[in-house]
C-alpha cells in the first residue's frame, strides 16, 4: 500500500540550529498520526516540510507515492488548521468555510450549499450568519476545522490546533476530533507537545527530540516499551533508574523504567512478594491527585521513586512524612532502556 505520506531523510537547519537531522517516516492512508515532542524538537518543522510551508535541505517528501519536495503548499492536496484559527473577521462563519471555494471560482450558491454541509458535519449548522467575535474558542476550532475540510483534502494538518482552549474544552475536542476522523477516513497528521493528546486521539506516534525520532510507535507501546529514557519521561510519568542503580537493585548493570502505578508500597509487616524486586527507603511526600496520590519514596542519596497509590489504598496515617517504607515490584514491570 503506498503511503498517504512519507519522509525520506529529510533534514532541514536553519544556520547553526539543526532543525530535522535525516527523519524517515510513513504515514498510511487514513491514519491519526500524532507528531509529538517539547518545543524545539523538531515536528512544526516536519509539519511545514509536509505542508509544503518550507523545503527540505536534502531528502524528500511524498505524497500519495509522488515527490512534491519543491511544489508549493497550494499545488499540494493538503489543508492545514493552526493553533490561532485564522478566520477572517470582517466574514461570517458561512464565507469563512466556502473561501476555499471562492478562491476556485466555485458559484455562489453551490459554495454555501457546501459550507452549510460541512458546518452541519462539525455541529455548527444554525452557526452560518455569525461573524468570528461571536463565537467562543471551541467553535472557532469548529469552524476552521470545517473551512479547511471543505476543499476534500487527502490529508489534514493540524498544528497545535487545542492549544488556546482551557483543559475541558480541549478534552471534548480531542474526541469530537478524534469521531470526525473516522467519519471522513482522511489522513489527519496532529502536532502536540501534549502527550495526553497523543496518546488519546492518535493510530501511531512520532516522539521527537533534537530534530530526530527518538520513537514511532502505538500510543500503547510507547506507554509500557519505551526504548529510552527521554520517550519514558515524555510519555506519561515514569521513573528512570540509572545503571549503577538497577545493578544494586536487580543484579543487571541496565538501566530500566517503571512507571508509578506499578511499584507498591507493602504495608507494615507484610511479606514480599516471592519473586519480586525490592527495597526500602525514606517517605519525602504524599501529593494529593484526586482518585490516586503520588508518593515520594528517597532509597539513596541521589534516588527518589514516585509511586502513584489509588486513594482507596491510602492510609494517611501509616505514611508519615519520613516514615521508613518498602517498595516492591514484579520483575516484568520494568522496561529495559537503550544505555545513553
Amino acid at each position: 500500500m503506498t503511503a498517504a505520506i512519507e519522509l525520506r531523510a529529510a533534514s532541514r537547519a536553519f544556520g547553526p540550529v539543526i532543525a530535522l537531522d535525516h527523519v524517515s517516516l510513513a504515514i498510511a492512508p487514513g491514519e491519526f498520526f500524532a507528531l509529538l515532542g517539547p518545543s524545539g524538537s523538531g515536528k512544526t518543522t516536519c509539519l511545514r516540510l509536509i505542508a509544503g510551508f518550507d523545503q527540505p535541505d536534502s531528502g524528500e517528501v511524498l505524497l500519495d507515492g509522488e515527490d512534491v519536495t519543491g511544489v508549493p503548499p497550494f499545488d499540494r492536496n493538503v489543508n492545514t488548521v493552526f493553533q490561532d484559527y485564522a478566520l477572517f473577521p470582517h466574514m461570517s462563519v458561512a464565507e469563512n468555510v466556502a473561501y476555499g471555494l471562492r478562491v476556485r471560482g466555485v458559484r455562489t450558491t453551490e459554495r454555501l450549499k457546501r459550507a452549510g454541509e460541512m458546518l452541519e458535519l462539525v455541529q455548527l449548522g444554525s452557526f452560518g450568519d455569525r461573524r468570528p467575535a461571536q463565537l467562543s474558542g471551541g467553535q472557532k476550532q469548529r469552524v476552521a476545522l470545517a473551512r479547511a475540510l471543505i476543499n476534500q483534502p487527502r490529508v489534514l494538518l493540524l498544528d497545535e490546533p487545542l492549544g488556546a482552549l482551557d483543559l475541558k474544552l480541549r478534552e471534548e475536542m480531542q474526541a469530537e476530533l478524534k469521531s470526525l476522523q473516522q467519519r471522513l477516513g482522511i489522513t489527519f497528521v496532529f502536532v502536540t507537545h501534549d502527550q495526553g493528546e497523543a496518546l488519546s486521539m492518535a493510530d501511531r506516534v512520532a516522539v521527537f527530540s533534537q530534530g530526530r525520532i527518538e520513537q514511532l510507535d502505538t500510543p500503547r507501546e510507547l506507554y509500557n516499551r519505551p526504548r529510552t529514557a527521554f520517550v519514558a519521561n515524555f510519555v506519561g510519568s515514569a521513573n528512570v533508574v540509572a545503571a549503577e542503580l538497577a545493578q544494586a537493585l536487580t543484579g543487571r548493570r541496565q538501566p530500566f523504567a517503571i512507571r508509578p502505578e506499578l511499584i507498591d508500597i507493602l504495608a507494615p509487616g507484610e511479606r514480599v512478594p516471592d519473586g519480586a524486586v525490592s527495597c526500602q527507603g525514606t517517605l519525602l511526600d504524599v501529593l494529593y491527585h484526586g482518585a490516586s496520590s503520588r508518593c515520594h519514596v528517597q532509597i539513596g542519596p541521589d534516588s527518589v521513586l514516585a509511586v502513584a497509590r489509588p486513594e482507596s489504598a491510602s492510609d494517611d496515617g501509616a505514611l508519615a512524612k519520613g516514615a521508613r517504607v518498602r517498595l516492591a515490584w514484579r520483575p516484568e514491570s520494568t522496561v529495559a532502556l537503550e544505555s545513553a
